[in-house]
């Protein structure tokens, strides 16, 4: 299927996603086609590697798995969804962890990871902040963090027992922030996470 070929308006699923046959990155909410970015910046990228290396680490000899984009994580209706012809909604988040590795196949992630990372930009804070909090809140992602790489800080959010999201605070600076899911054990150094190039060695 060619890109003109596509309506913004057209409601989509995911076997129509992987019919799509070219470079343009999307993602699909309720099914509606939402472009992303073509490329995302150099700051973007460099955040994503610095955090994917922490989580990475941490996780090595753990059962939980890291990934980050391109990787394709799928939400359906109720958890009998299997069908691709089923699913309305997936999306590529920066990062993201799974722990219940029976949601993990070739495809990506079926099902909620237990915590997702977006590193916003101008183009998409509305969707990360907005869209996206309130699919990742509805599906039970139990922890959320929203990376401003302008601003150089980190809004965390932490599902309670009623499946909403707590604001556990915005951190920036030499901040540590523990990781909900790892119960603390993993605490990230935001040193680390923005490394500026004046302080790198």
């Amino acid at each position: 299927m060619k890109t003109t070929e596509l309506s913004l308006q057209k409601r989509y699923t995911y076997a129509d996603y992987l019919n799509w046959m070219d470079d343009v990155r999307r993602e699909l909410i309720n099914g509606i086609v939402k472009l992303m970015t073509p490329a995302p910046s150099r700051k973007h990228q460099e955040i994503s590697v610095n955090l994917t290396w922490i989580f990475r680490s941490f996780t090595m000899h753990k059962t939980c798995k890291v990934y980050h984009a391109p990787s394709d994580v799928r939400f359906p209706k109720n958890e009998k969804t299997k069908n691709d012809r089923d699913i309305y909604t997936v999306v590529q988040p920066d990062l993201y962890v799974v722990c219940d590795l029976s949601k993990l196949d070739d495809k990506g992630c079926l099902g909620a990871p237990d915590f997702i990372i977006e590193i916003v930009s101008p183009e998409r804070a509305k969707r990360d902040v907005r869209e996206k909090f309130d699919l990742y809140e509805e599906h039970g992602v139990m922890e959320y963090w929203i990376v401003n790489p302008h601003d150089e800080n980190v809004n965390v959010f932490v599902l309670d027992d009623n499946g909403k999201y707590q604001f556990r605070g915005i951190f920036a600076g030499d901040d540590k922030i523990p990781v909900h899911i790892f119960n603390g054990d993993l605490k990230v150094d935001l040193t680390e996470v923005f490394i500026r190039e004046d302080r790198q060695e």
